[in-house]
C-alpha cells in the first residue's frame, strides 16, 4: 500500500510540475534592494520599507503597504500569449484602501492585466479585452487577514478566465476575444499602477488619489505561459504546509513599562514596524501620561495627530475631534479643515510646560488642515492661517482641564468646536467597545439621560442643555466631559463609523468603516457648542476631561466642583485672583516678599462641592510645603515647584472631599517633601 501512495503523490507531483514557470518570485535570494527572479535570473528593484520574512517555502517578502513595491522594467518582461496562469502565496495584515494588485501589467489606455486583491477582502482576476476591463472577482472576506492563502488566475484568449483560492475555482467568467498586450509597461509587484482614490470615500471633492500597495507578506509568485488545469492548481495548493504567517495581531500603542508615579513623559510610542518606518523622526516625538493611583493614561501620539487620547484599563480608546471648519458654497472644494488631515503632523506638535508631582500641563498646538495640505484662511497679506492652542492642565486624579483659545476672526462661519469620538482598536466592533446605551448625559441638576445606539430611543429633547457626558465603554474605567454651565450638546449615531482617522495615511477627509481591519473611530458625539470666552483677541473654551470609575451621580457632583466652585478666601499676606475653570486651580500671589503661610477658607457646600481643590501659588519664596486641614496635618497631598526667571511657584493639589466649608493651611518647608500619597 506505501508504494501505491508513493506512485500517487509522484503522479501528482509530476502533473503539478508539468510546466515551468516563465517568471518566478520566491524571495529567495534579495542583495542589495533587489529579488532576483529565478526564470530569467534578473534582479528586480524593491523600492520603499520592506524585509525578508518566513515564506511558503523559505523566504517571503514582507510588504509595509505604503512604500513597497517590486518592478520588473517593461523590457524584461515575458510577453504572454494566448493563455497563461498566475500563482501567488498572500497573507495580509490590513486590506487594501482600495483593489490594489498583487501583480499587474497595465496601462492606462485598458490594456493589460492585473491579479488584485480588495477593500472587502475580494480577489479578482482582470484582463483587458477590446479596451474594456472583463472581472473575474470573488466575494468579499475571500482573504482573512492573517492567514497564508494561495491564489491562482487562469486565462484563455476566446473562451473563459477563472479565479482560484486556495486550490478552489471561484469564478469563471466566459470570454470573446483576447487580451490587449500594452507595449513598454512595466510589471509591478505589490502596489497599484498609478494613484487612486481610497474607496467608500464621504467627499470625492475632500479626498486626493494617493499611491498604497499591499500590507502583509508574498511568495512564490509564479506566471506561466500555459491555462494551468484546476487539478494542477490544487495540487499546487495542497503541497503547501506552510505554518502560520509571521503578522503580530495590531493594537494601538501600549505603556510597555508603567512608571508607578504621576506626571508627564516623553517616549516614542511604536504601533507596529510598517506604520513606524514612515516616520521620519528620533527620539520622545510622543508624550504619555500615568497616573499612580488610576490604570487610565492620557496620550498625545502621531497616530491621532496629537489629539489627546484617554486610555482605560483594557486599552479602550477615547479622542475628540476638535476643532473643525470647512469652506460653504462655492468654497466647498477641499471638504473639512480638521487636525485630523495633518497625517504627517507638520501643522500638530506637542510639548510638556509643566511637570510635577502635583501637576503636569502639556500643550498642544495645530492648525486644521484640508486633505489637500491647505490651511484655513491664510491672510493675504501676513500668510497667518488659523491656529489652535490647546492647554491640558492633568492633575494625578485622573483629569484634566482641557482649554482650547483661537484669535478671533480665523475661523469663519461655519464651525465646530468639540466631537467625542472613541476610538476602536483594529479587529474590536462599536458593541464590542460600548455597551447599548453608549452614552449618559446629564445637567448640573442630576438630571440624567442614558442615549442609546438605538435611534428610536434617543432623547426627545435634543438639542439640550446638558452639561456633562459619560461613555459608557466596557471598561472599568470611563471617559468624561464636564461642559460650563450652558453649553448646548446633541447627539448622532452613525453605526459603523470611519476609519480615515486614525493612522490611516490616506488624504481623506471621510472613509466609511466597511470591515473592521484598522482603527476607526465612531462618530457618535454628543457634540457641544460650549460657552466661548473672550480675552482682547482671543477666544477660548473650557471643559473638564477625565477617566475614571465614578457613577455617574458622583461625576455629577465632581463637575459641580469645577463649574460652581466653593468661594476662597485668604489672609492679606495672600492676593487671590478668583477661581480659575482654565486651568481647575484657585490662583494665588504671595506679595509678603518672603515665604510665608497661606490660611485659605473654602466655602464649601452641596451646591460648591470641595473635591481635589487644587491651588497654585506665585513667589512662594520656598523649596516645599505642607498641608493642614482644620488645623490637623494633613498627609494626602501633592506639592510641587515650578521654577521660573521671575520665582518659584507652587502647585498643591489637595485630596478631599467635603460639602461642608473647610480650612486649608499650606506651610512653607525648607526642603522638598512633596508628599507619596495616592489622592483618589
Amino acid at each position: 500500500m506505501k508504494h501505491v501512495y508513493l506512485l500517487l503523490f509522484l503522479s501528482n507531483a509530476t502533473v503539478a510540475m508539468a510546466q515551468t514557470p516563465v517568471m518566478k518570485w520566491d524571495f529567495e535570494t534579495i542583495k542589495n534592494g533587489q529579488a532576483i527572479e529565478l526564470s530569467t535570473g534578473i534582479a528586480d528593484d524593491i523600492e520603499g520599507n520592506f524585509e525578508e520574512a518566513a515564506g511558503v517555502d523559505g523566504k517571503g517578502l514582507r510588504l509595509d503597504g505604503f512604500t513597497t513595491r517590486v518592478i520588473r522594467e517593461a523590457e524584461d518582461t515575458t510577453r504572454l500569449g494566448n493563455e497563461f496562469t498566475i500563482e501567488a502565496w498572500v497573507s495580509l495584515g490590513e486590506y487594501p484602501l482600495n483593489w490594489c494588485p498583487l501583480i499587474t501589467t497595465e496601462s492606462d489606455e485598458v490594456k493589460g492585466y492585473r491579479l488584485l486583491i480588495g477593500p472587502y477582502g475580494q480577489v479578482s482576476f482582470e484582463t483587458a479585452i477590446n479596451e474594456q476591463w472583463i472581472s473575474c472577482t470573488s466575494a468579499n472576506e475571500t482573504m482573512p487577514l492573517r492567514k497564508w492563502m494561495h491564489i491562482a488566475a487562469v486565462y484563455t484568449a476566446e473562451k473563459e478566465m477563472t479565479l482560484y483560492v486556495n486550490g478552489e475555482a471561484l469564478c469563471t467568467v466566459a470570454i470573446k476575444g483576447s487580451l490587449t498586450y500594452p507595449k513598454k509597461i512595466n510589471c509591478i509587484i505589490g502596489m497599484v499602477a498609478a494613484p487612486r482614490r481610497p474607496s467608500d470615500t464621504i467627499r470625492t471633492w475632500g479626498t486626493m488619489p494617493d499611491f498604497y500597495g499591499l500590507d502583509g507578506i508574498i511568495d512564490e509568485i509564479m506566471v506561466f505561459d500555459k491555462a494551468r488545469t484546476a487539478e494542477q492548481i490544487k495540487i499546487a495548493f495542497s503541497n503547501c504546509t506552510a505554518n502560520s504567517p509571521d503578522i503580530p495581531v495590531r493594537r494601538l500603542p501600549t505603556i510597555e513599562q508603567h512608571p508607578d508615579h504621576f506626571g508627564a513623559f516623553y517616549t516614542k510610542l511604536k504601533y507596529y514596524d510598517g506604520w513606524d518606518n514612515l516616520w521620519p523622526v528620533d527620539e520622545d516625538p510622543d508624550v504619555v501620561v500615568c497616573f499612580d493611583n488610576n490604570p487610565c493614561k492620557l496620550v498625545f501620539w502621531r497616530g491621532v495627530r496629537y489629539g489627546p487620547c484617554w486610555v482605560s484599563e483594557n486599552e479602550n480608546w477615547m479622542t475628540d475631534q476638535s476643532l473643525e471648519t470647512w469652506g460653504t458654497g462655492a468654497n466647498d472644494i477641499e471638504g473639512c479643515f480638521e487636525h485630523m488631515q495633518d497625517r504627517h503632523c507638520r501643522f500638530s506638535h506637542v510639548r510638556i510646560i509643566e511637570n510635577n508631582d502635583a501637576r503636569a500641563v502639556v500643550h498642544w498646538r495645530y492648525a486644521p488642515v484640508s486633505s489637500h495640505g491647505s490651511t484655513w484662511l491664510p491672510d493675504p497679506k501676513t500668510g497667518w492661517e488659523c491656529w489652535v492652542d490647546e492647554y491640558y492642565y492633568i492633575y494625578p486624579d485622573g483629569s484634566a482641564v482641557r482649554k482650547v483659545s483661537w484669535n478671533k476672526g480665523t475661523t469663519g462661519r461655519a464651525l465646530q468646536l468639540q466631537e467625542s469620538l472613541p476610538v476602536t482598536q483594529p479587529g474590536q466592533r462599536n458593541e464590542d467597545l460600548l455597551e447599548k446605551d453608549y452614552v449618559h448625559v446629564a445637567d448640573y441638576e442630576y438630571n440624567t439621560t442614558a442615549v442609546s445606539v438605538d435611534l428610536r430611543q434617543q432623547p426627545a429633547d435634543w438639542p439640550g442643555n446638558y452639561t456633562v457626558q459619560q461613555f459608557n465603554f466596557k471598561s472599568q474605567n470611563k471617559p468624561y466631559i464636564c461642559f460650563e454651565p450652558e453649553n448646548r450638546m446633541s447627539v448622532r449615531w452613525i453605526d459603523g463609523g470611519y476609519n480615515h482617522f486614525p493612522v490611516n495615511q490616506a488624504r481623506c477627509d471621510g472613509r466609511w468603516t466597511k470591515t473592521f481591519d484598522r482603527p476607526s473611530h465612531i462618530s457618535s458625539s454628543p457634540c457641544s457648542k460650549p460657552v466661548i470666552h473672550e480675552h482682547g483677541s482671543r477666544l477660548s473654551w473650557n471643559a473638564l476631561y477625565g477617566m475614571n470609575t465614578m457613577e455617574m451621580s458622583e461625576l455629577i457632583g465632581f463637575g459641580r466642583s469645577w463649574a460652581y466652585p466653593a468661594e476662597l478666601s485668604t489672609g492679606p499676606e495672600f492676593v487671590s485672583n478668583g477661581y480659575d475653570r482654565s486651568q481647575r486651580c484657585y490662583p494665588l500671589e504671595n506679595t509678603s516678599g518672603k515665604a510665608a503661610k497661606a490660611e485659605i477658607n473654602l466655602g464649601g457646600s452641596k451646591e460648591s462641592p470641595v473635591l481635589n481643590p487644587a491651588f497654585s501659588i506665585k513667589n512662594w519664596h520656598a523649596a516645599g510645603a505642607r498641608i493642614l486641614v482644620n488645623g490637623k496635618v494633613h498627609d494626602n497631598y501633592r506639592a510641587g515647584i515650578n521654577r521660573k526667571l521671575e520665582g518659584n511657584d507652587l502647585v498643591v493639589f489637595v485630596d478631599i472631599h467635603e460639602l461642608v466649608p473647610v480650612n486649608i493651611t499650606i506651610l512653607p518647608t525648607t526642603t522638598s517633601n512633596e508628599s507619596t500619597s495616592t489622592p483618589q
